[in-house]
């Protein structure tokens, strides 16, 4: 049975920085694209960041240069640090996985597999 678990959200204040990360079970890192996504009261659901398979990242433009999403193999484990944080970048996120080779899918509906959403919430 595959198991999402994310943890590290919070509030903070513009400018500031919080690291989110995701425990995965069932599944293997090594094997699977994992991405970030988040969604905001009133909108859809986004894909800021994701990793193949293979290490290579991607990200929204909205966080490039800001968010950094990277992956633990051996312990099969997701981490986004996310600096320069912004009101704007106020959402639940959501890690998921995608049994996928190659580039990562972006949209949602690709993803099979969903952690339970952690809150980050970017006061001005």
């Amino acid at each position: 049975q595959v198991q999402l678990v994310e943890s590290g959200g919070g509030s903070v204040q513009a400018g500031g920085s919080l690291r989110l990360s995701c425990a995965a079970s069932g599944l293997t890192t090594t094997t699977y694209c994992v991405g970030w996504f988040r969604q905001a009261p009133g909108k859809q659901r986004e894909a800021v960041a994701s990793i193949s398979s293979a290490g290579n990242t991607n990200y929204a433009d909205s966080v490039k240069g800001r968010f950094t999403a990277s992956k633990n193999n051996a312990k099969n484990t997701l981490s986004l640090q996310m600096n320069s944080l912004r009101p704007e970048d106020s959402a639940m996120y959501y890690c998921a996985a995608a049994w996928v080779w190659g580039v990562c899918p972006v949209k949602p509906g690709d993803f099979r597999y969903w952690g339970q959403g952690t809150q980050v919430t970017v006061s001005s």
